[in-house]
C-alpha cells in the first residue's frame, strides 16, 4: 500500500507561523463568527448565512457599478461593457440564492421569526445604495436609514453623484447630438420615461452599424436590468412561499409591497423603445 500523498513533495508551502495564509487574506476568522442566531431553531442558520452572503454580493456589485460608471462617464465604453456584464452575473448569483432559502418551510420559519424583531431585507442599506446608483431614487426610503448617521451620509453622497442612467444619457446625448430635458437627470428622484431619450434610442437600434457601442452598451444595461428583475421577481415568490400574505418584519405589507416593487423600471426607455422598431 502506498503511502499517503504528501503536497509537500510537489512544493506546496506547509508552514504559515511566518507568512499570510488563506486564512490571513480573507480573515475567515472574522468571517465565520458573524453568524449568531438568536434561537434554538436549526434553519435560523440559513437564514443568516444567506442574507449574509447576498450583502457580499451587493458589495461587490457596488464595486462594479461604481467602476462602469466612472468608465462610462469618461466615455470608455468597452471596459465598461465588461464591467457591467459582471453585474449582470452578480445578479444571476443572488438570484440562485433564493434556490437555497425556498428549502425553509413555513413551519421552519415560525420557529425563529420572533427573534428578527423588526429587522428586514427592506432595511438593506447596500440594496438602497444599489437602486439609487442604477437610477432608483426614491428618497421616501432615506428615513429608514436615519438611525444610522453614517449610512444615511453614504446614501445622501450618492444622491450627489450621476446615477449609472445619467451617465449613459450623457454619452447618448453626445452620440446623437440632442440634449434632453434637464428634468430627466434629477438627482433625487427615480427617471421617469422622457419621450426625446426613447426617440434617441430608436436612432440607435435603427442605425447599430453606426453607433455601435452605444448599442451596445444599451443591451448590456438591459442584460443587467433582466438579472435584476429576475431577483426581485425570486424575492417575491420566495417570500409568498414562506410567509404567504403576512406582514414583514420590518412593517412592509410584504407580497404585496414586493410586487408593486416588480413594476419599478431601471431604464424605462430601453424597454419601451423596443414596441417601435
Amino acid at each position: 500500500m502506498s503511502d499517503a500523498y504528501d503536497p509537500a513533495s510537489d512544493g506546496a508551502k506547509m508552514s504559515f507561523a511566518q507568512d499570510m495564509s488563506y486564512g490571513d487574506y480573507l480573515h475567515t476568522d472574522r468571517i465565520l463568527t458573524a453568524q449568531a442566531p438568536l434561537s434554538d431553531a436549526h434553519d435560523e442558520m440559513l437564514f443568516i448565512v444567506q442574507h449574509q452572503t447576498s450583502e457580499l454580493w451587493m458589495k461587490l456589485a457596488l464595486h462594479e457599478i461604481g467602476a462602469a460608471r466612472t468608465a462610462i462617464a469618461s466615455g470608455a465604453l468597452q471596459p465598461a461593457f465588461k464591467v457591467l456584464a459582471r453585474v449582470a452575473r452578480i445578479f444571476d448569483q443572488l438570484n440562485a440564492s433564493w434556490d437555497v432559502l425556498r428549502t425553509m418551510t413555513p413551519s421552519d420559519y415560525t420557529t425563529f421569526r420572533e427573534s428578527l424583531g423588526r429587522s428586514s431585507g427592506f432595511q438593506s442599506h447596500q440594496y438602497r445604495l444599489i437602486e439609487y446608483a442604477l437610477g432608483n431614487r426614491n428618497t421616501a426610503l432615506m428615513k429608514v436609514h436615519e438611525h444610522r448617521p453614517d449610512l444615511h451620509a453614504t446614501l445622501e453622497e450618492e444622491l450627489a453623484r450621476p446615477s449609472l442612467y445619467h451617465v449613459t444619457l450623457d454619452r447618448l446625448a453626445d452620440a446623437t447630438g440632442r440634449r434632453f430635458d434637464p428634468e430627466s437627470y434629477r438627482m433625487r428622484a427615480p427617471h421617469q420615461t422622457d419621450a426625446e431619450i426613447e426617440s434617441a434610442w430608436h436612432e440607435i437600434y435603427t442605425d447599430t452599424s453606426r453607433f455601435w457601442n452605444l448599442y451596445e452598451l444599451a443591451e448590456k444595461l438591459v442584460d443587467l436590468e433582466d438579472y435584476f428583475r429576475r431577483w426581485r421577481f425570486n424575492h417575491v415568490t420566495t417570500v409568498e412561499r414562506v410567509i404567504g400574505f403576512k406582514r414583514g418584519t420590518g412593517g412592509t405589507s410584504g407580497v404585496s409591497y414586493l410586487r408593486r416593487m416588480l413594476e419599478v423600471e431601471l431604464f424605462p426607455e430601453l424597454w419601451s423603445v423596443r414596441g417601435g422598431l
